[in-house]
């Protein structure tokens, strides 16, 4: 029987395992592991320490971790932008996937998005190549909106591109609110 997950919000100490959690789940052998690896679309970092510590240093900005048995098994960065939460950055350790882990963390923080800041809808953005991801989110609820933009190709802070069709498309998702919540949404 596998250890219960528990969830918390990263902090600065966090930053190198968080790094390391991202790295391996999408980049270079490693990510091969699991069913999640950009290894075939791009090269190169997926994340470092600065980007990590800038995330933790926005207002309206959380990561948050899932741990398991006290080891780092899940991340995903939560913005609240405007009327909606922008949902990024989302990394589970590869021999860990496909064990319900990514399933919970997104249920968090749809939880964290609803309840916490009173949002209606949550989006991310993923590399239309990844159909497999995609339709993953869309088990879970998420739509494509058709709503593209272009991979920041020449950005080395995103990686390094094996392809030169790279683009990324919106995801969004309607967050169910209490009527409480979408009163206290609509009065803000």
């Amino acid at each position: 029987m596998s250890a219960p997950l528990s969830f918390r919000t990263a902090g600065p100490a966090d930053v190198p395992a968080v790094v390391s959690l991202v790295e391996s789940a999408y980049r270079g052998e490693s990510s091969r592991a699991g069913w999640t690896t950009e290894a075939d679309l791009l090269d190169g970092q997926r994340t470092d320490a600065a980007q990590v510590e800038a995330l933790l240093n926005v207002a309206g900005s959380v990561v948050l971790l899932v741990e398991r048995g006290g080891r780092l098994a899940a991340c995903c960065h939560l913005e609240h932008r405007d009327d909606y939460a922008y949902f990024g950055m989302f990394a589970v350790a590869p021999r860990a996937q496909g064990d319900g882990i990514g399933r919970a963390l997104l249920c968090e923080a749809e939880r964290v998005a609803s309840e916490e800041w009173g949002l209606a809808e949550l989006r991310m953005t993923v590399i239309t190549a990844r159909d497999d991801l995609i339709a993953w989110y869309e088990r879970r609820g998420y739509r494509r909106t058709g709503e593209r933009t272009p991979f920041p190709y020449g950005d080395e802070r995103f990686g390094l591109p094996r392809r030169d069709d790279l683009e990324f498309e919106t995801l969004i998702k309607p967050l169910l609110l209490t009527p409480e919540q979408g009163r206290a949404s609509a009065r803000s």
